[in-house]
């Protein structure tokens, strides 16, 4: 059992828990394998959203600014976020067999995104899988200049409003990456495709596109899935899924203790194994709602940015 005090992590001197529960539910349930693979429905989903991201950016110049905002809050921030679920995806290689497949695409998915972000997030988020909790190496956890700073209410509402910047900036002073050819090219991809749009789209348009990440991020109600997949609300437990409606919009990401279980099995497939394997995921505790994780969170004196479970 993870060890608990006010004003530090849960720490654990145990390995996360998914692989062990993967080796069981194989050994159990060997027909869970036929749900690895690709989908085929991630490609025309994501070019779905990025087109329809890139039109309403070229077109929004033509409205005045609160429609702007109201539009990059209700639309391109549900759009940008869904985005960020499908580069998610493309990372474990769901899109395409070919591991440069997938990498050439998430830079597509990455367009409206505005900032090079895919390739990044490929080898963070891969570290996260193979070290969960692990301390200085997975960056999903708050550093403790967050947990010091955002502290009570206020300071949690502060930090879930602008986390799409902690995640953003904090794996450069957590743990410094070198940049491969696969960076450098995201990079390059990213900005040529900026500087041939904004003399279309015009800064409105690159306003839009920002705007809609930042509201991704933060402010939209999908984004407590941030906080619903590792923050401890059950003592004793490290992942937590989602069951809800909004899981349709997120490529089923809400399926996180099937996904860090099987991340080879895409998320239009994890009800699946949780129907294959029910005594695995139906005892563990879940979420309903991605807003009432956000409210606990911020109002909760209990849950804070401490509220992780970490590995020396």
């Amino acid at each position: 059992m993870p060890d608990k005090s006010q004003k530090d992590f849960y720490w654990s001197d145990t390995r996360e828990p998914h692989l062990e529960r993967r080796k069981e539910i194989l050994k159990k349930y060997p027909q869970v394998k036929t749900l690895i693979g690709q989908n085929r429905r991630l490609i025309p989903a994501t070019l779905f959203l990025v087109i329809s991201q890139l039109v309403i950016a070229l077109f929004i110049n033509k409205f005045d600014l609160p429609i702007l905002i109201i539009t990059a809050y209700f639309i391109g921030s549900t759009m940008n976020h869904a985005l960020f679920l499908a580069i998610h995806e493309i990372t474990h290689n769901l899109a395409f067999k070919g591991q440069a497949y997938n990498n050439w695409f998430s830079f597509i998915a990455n367009l409206p995104i505005v900032f090079p972000y895919s390739m990044s997030f490929k080898t963070y988020h891969t570290m996260h899988h193979r070290q969960q909790g692990k301390d200085g190496i997975d960056v999903d956890i708050p550093t403790m200049f967050e947990t010091k700073l955002f502290r009570g209410t206020f300071g949690k509402i502060i930090w879930e409003v602008n986390q799409i910047f902690f995640y953003a900036l904090r794996p450069m002073f957590v743990y410094p990456i070198k940049l491969t050819k696969w960076h450098i090219l995201n990079i390059a991809f990213q900005l040529i495709a900026m500087a041939v749009f904004l003399p279309f789209a015009g800064w409105s348009g690159l306003f839009y596109l920002l705007l809609s990440s930042f509201f991704a991020g933060g402010l939209n109600p999908v984004s407590g899935h941030f906080i619903a997949e590792h923050y401890v609300f059950v003592e004793g437990q490290e992942t937590y899924s989602y069951y809800g409606p909004l899981n349709k919009l997120m490529f089923n990401v809400g399926y996180h203790n099937e996904h860090h279980d099987f991340p080879s099995i895409p998320g239009k497939r994890l009800p699946e194994l949780r129907k294959m394997a029910p005594e695995y995921y139906d005892t563990l505790h879940f979420h309903k709602s991605y807003t009432a994780v956000i409210f606990k969170f911020i109002t909760d004196s209990a849950v804070s940015l401490h509220s992780r479970i970490k590995r020396t």
